[in-house]
């Protein structure tokens, strides 16, 4: 089994459970940690490419509320990546990859799903 890429931010809680799952499950994986590597612009490109970038970028998050409300409304896939490039903390955590395909977020039932766990 190929390993699996996930990428983040270690001190968030959604990552730390995601990451506890892998491990719980025996799931051989490579955490990428945004502070520390920076954001890699083609693995951001491809999550935008499958996902979307409406669904890439956390606009639940703290950072996303600090943007100006007309750069909120303007938003688009090329000022979201350049958001995302300047500032990981807007990239929604954890971004799995598996097979080449893009997972966002974290539930144990949708790590299941993916796993066949």
């Amino acid at each position: 089994m190929a390993v699996v890429e996930i990428y983040g931010i270690k001190n968030c809680d959604t990552m730390r459970k995601s990451l506890k799952w892998l491990e719980g499950n025996d799931i051989a994986h490579h955490f990428h940690d945004y502070k520390k590597e920076g954001v890699d612009q083609e693995i951001l490109q491809t999550a935008m490419d499958q996902c979307g970038w409406e669904n890439v970028i956390n606009r639940r998050g703290t950072t996303w509320r600090k943007l100006p409300k007309e750069q909120q409304d303007n938003m688009d896939t090329q000022g979201a990546m350049k958001a995302a490039l300047d500032n990981p903390s807007f990239i929604k955590r954890p971004l799995l990859i598996r097979s080449g395909k893009v997972h966002l977020g974290f539930k144990e039932e949708l790590y299941s799903e993916i796993f066949g766990v």
